[in-house]
């Protein structure tokens, strides 16, 4: 419960203090002293009192003061908490995009995986095969040779001279074995001809 303070009258207790006095120097003996004694407290209560009231007023003033800043410092909490929470929305926020971002990559990164060990697969089962058509082809070269088109025409000419000589002759064998020989050439020509067309 708070003490109700009311302001002390201007100076009465000086009117008071000076009338004692006068009193005291009036009457003599232990009565003067008693009112010179009296005269001394009142003026001490006097200053007490005042000092009493300008405390009160200062105790007062700086309560104004710290419920002013209490307030001030409730308002800024209260903002500082809303700040917060809008962090922490934002953060969780922030945290699900990354999340999903990161399943995302994970599953484009084992697709890609996938297709990648799928190439690889897909890569050896091709090596392997140029690996047969290459020995397949270089047994063929062993068993081939190349030989230019004009040359195949002239020896097929060659071959019509022959059969006609022994033709002449009545070489029956070997004008049929010339004969087998420009047919072949012919043959090879025409598949020649048809692979370039």
């Amino acid at each position: 419960m708070s003490a109700t303070v009311v302001p002390l009258p201007p100076k009465p207790s000086s009117e008071t203090v000076d009338f004692l006095r006068r009193m005291a120097s009036m009457v003599s003996g232990r009565n003067g002293e008693m009112l010179l004694r009296a005269a001394g407290l009142i003026e001490s209560l006097a200053q007490r009192a005042m000092t009493a009231e300008r405390l009160y007023h200062q105790t007062q003033e700086e309560s104004t003061r710290h419920v002013e800043l209490r307030e001030a410092a409730e308002l800024a909490s209260d903002a500082m908490v809303g700040q917060i929470e809008a962090l922490r929305t934002q953060l969780a926020e922030v945290t699900a995009a990354a999340a999903a971002e990161r399943a995302a990559f994970d599953t484009e990164r084992n697709k890609l995986l996938g297709l990648m060990q799928h190439a690889e697969s897909h890569i050896g089962k091709l090596t392997t095969e140029l690996d047969s058509l290459r020995a397949s082809v270089e047994s063929f070269n062993e068993t081939v040779v190349s030989v230019p088109i004009e040359v195949l025409r002239l020896a097929r000419t060659q071959f019509d001279v022959l059969s006609a000589g022994f033709a002449r002759k009545g070489d029956v064998i070997s004008q049929a074995m010339s004969e087998i020989g420009g047919f072949a050439i012919d043959q090879a020509l025409t598949v020649k001809k048809t692979d370039t067309a």
